[in-house]
């Protein structure tokens, strides 16, 4: 149990669902009514009235709401609800409980952690709520569609698929690392692999990513206003070093996240397009989806 709980005073229709989840039915762990008083008992609730027979979603959510101002109360029934001592006859049960929970408790900035030792309950972002329309399901291209190193292709791909639980968890410093990393990563071997003589005397352990966003946009593999956008991102990637944060006195949150997945998609893209000719076309490559570039002052009318 944490010091302060991360709950507020909790809707109603997060109550509702709460209960709901408490009740149990066909596809979760079902309880009975004296079952459910037992729970609350279980979960350290003190002077838990005796069951009474009535509607078990009825008597429940009339228990919850009377602690409704008890963050730290409720805070026990969630711990509880993702402890694997309450399903020691049916642990299979626990996964598709606590992702039930968190469904809802998403949109009271809070989240149930059941992995590795007991539950806990930790903020979290509620725009998580709604991740379909964000930069994550845009990376489509392959890495190997652009990198014929198959180790480091699928090395590369660690990596976005990292970026991508960052986001996941709300971990947004960390997924623009990723990125950064991710990007670091694609063009020095496209770099190396299409023309390495571009590195001059510096090798490709040692080439910095301001380098290779120039040396890209030189060779015309990924266009001005993409290259503009890179750097940028890339000034985020070295927030790795804490101190490069405090200088800016900025924190990257959810809305900076959501800027830098399109420059990385755009990078696919460009160098995707830019293959040279003399490579076997890839169906793959060439049904990637165009997305919406990042807002840009002027569009050049053609490569720079």
């Amino acid at each position: 149990m944490t010091a302060q709980s991360p709950l507020g005073i909790l809707d109603t229709n997060t109550l509702e669902e709460l209960a709901r989840v408490i009740c149990g039915d066909d596809h979760l762990y079902y309880r009975k009514g004296y079952e459910i008083a037992r729970f609350l008992e279980h979960a350290g609730w003190q002077r838990v009235p005796e069951y009474n027979g009535e509607y078990r979603m009825d008597w429940t959510l009339a228990r919850l709401t009377e602690r409704r101002e008890e963050p730290t109360e409720l805070e026990r029934v969630l711990l509880r609800l993702a402890d694997p001592r309450e399903y020691l006859d049916e642990l299979e049960q626990l996964p598709a409980v606590v992702t039930a929970v968190n469904a809802f408790l998403v949109y009271e900035g809070a989240r149930l952690e059941s992995q590795g030792g007991r539950p806990r309950l930790v903020a979290c972002d509620p725009s998580l709520a709604h991740p379909s329309s964000q930069g994550p399901s845009e990376l489509s291209a392959a890495m190997t569609d652009l990198i014929s190193d198959r180790k480091m292709a699928a090395l590369l791909q660690h990596r976005l698929d990292e970026a991508r639980t960052c986001y996941a968890n709300g971990a947004h410093v960390a997924a623009i690392i990723m990125l950064g990393s991710l990007l670091e990563g694609v063009m020095v071997h496209v770099v190396c692999e299409r023309d390495a003589s571009l590195l001059g005397s510096t090798s490709a352990d040692k080439v910095t990513l301001d380098s290779l966003i120039k040396i890209c946009h030189k060779a015309r593999w990924i266009d001005a206003d993409v290259e503009r956008f890179c750097h940028e991102l890339r000034k985020y990637r070295n927030f790795v070093h804490p101190r490069a944060e405090i200088r800016e006195a900025h924190t990257p949150d959810r809305y900076t996240l959501d800027m830098c997945w399109p420059v990385v998609n755009a990078v696919l893209n460009d160098l995707a397009t830019s293959q040279p000719k003399t490579n076997t076309p890839n169906p793959a490559i060439a049904s990637i989806r165009p997305v919406p570039r990042p807002p840009s002052a002027a569009r050049p009318a053609h490569r720079q």
